[in-house]
């Protein structure tokens, strides 16, 4: 009767490539979270650059240093951490709302005949296309540079320090693109909040529905989906805080970021509770091989 032999050190670290992992799971949890924390990043931006009156200038750089913070957390962590992973998704969310806010705004969109907000340079006041053609341009920049990496673009296979730097340069500049075009949606295209919000969920819907074509990549569907949902957050953040006039419903800036970083809390909870049951199961049952 021969004995297990145990897998070989490489062989092992290959077993566990899905507990040690840097980044979560794309599940419905993954996309629920998304949303929460990119409509939080649209109303928490906004509560400091216009509530709190500090302007999208000082914003912008304030935030941008809290994203380089909460990465150099989530790079240095070595498996994934809801919490960690969910703070930068928030923190690019927040920085993404200012720089798309500084990038294509100026004084002329500042409300009551208002000259300046905060302290600092006003806005370049590109405007929503050329914005948006500057950001997609970074984007393909970002995803050719990781093409040539020889690096896999699956969420879930990405398990070292340049993937996952490449990965969050794109996540910081979709967001910013994503904040672009629901605040085009919203203010510019005539559409309304809620108007806009529904065709970003109906475009969100027909992703889902090509998950079902085999000869449509699931990375492709994935990118385009991470993208959309921010214009969604960015709606649904509107929709949440402008005035009832403007057809929002007026709950504030403040209101609103604080039940929505309670729901993103309970969800990053939730979450951990999953990946520690995952963890415990993976130590109950080491990886082991007969001959």
């Amino acid at each position: 009767m021969t004995q297990p032999k145990v897998l070989p050190e490489l062989d092992l670290a290959r077993a566990g490539r899905q507990v040690i992992k840097k980044l979560p799971e794309v599940t419905l949890a993954f996309w629920l979270m998304k949303i929460a924390a990119t409509t939080l990043g649209e109303t928490a931006g906004d509560l400091f650059a216009q509530t709190l009156g500090l302007g999208y200038f000082l914003t912008t750089i304030a935030l941008l240093v809290i994203f380089v913070g909460t990465l150099i957390v989530q790079l240095r962590s070595r498996r994934y951490n809801p919490y960690f992973y969910w703070t930068v998704i928030l923190s690019t969310s927040m920085a993404g709302t200012t720089v798309s806010d500084f990038m294509n705004r100026d004084t002329s969109y500042l409300p009551n005949g208002e000259t300046s907000l905060g302290w600092g340079p006003q806005g370049l006041g590109l405007g929503y296309p050329a914005g948006a053609a500057i950001l997609v341009s970074l984007l393909i920049a970002v995803f050719v540079a990781w093409k040539l990496s020889g690096l896999t673009f699956a969420i879930n296979d990405i398990n070292t320090f340049r993937g996952e730097s490449l990965f969050w340069a794109a996540i910081l500049i979709s967001n910013t693109l994503g904040t672009s075009a629901g605040d085009f949606l919203s203010d510019s295209s005539g559409l309304g909040y809620a108007a806009g919000a529904l065709l970003v969920g109906g475009l969100l819907a027909l992703l889902l529905a090509l998950k079902y074509v085999p000869t449509v990549p699931n990375v492709l569907l994935f990118w385009f989906a991470f993208v959309l949902t921010r214009p969604l957050g960015a709606t649904a953040g509107d929709f949440l805080t402008k005035p009832t006039a403007k057809g929002g419903l007026d709950l504030g800036t403040l209101g609103s970021s604080a039940v929505l970083l309670a729901v993103l809390f309970g969800l990053m909870a939730y979450a951990q509770v999953i990946e520690r049951r995952k963890q415990l199961l993976h130590t109950a049952t080491p990886a082991r091989i007969t001959r």
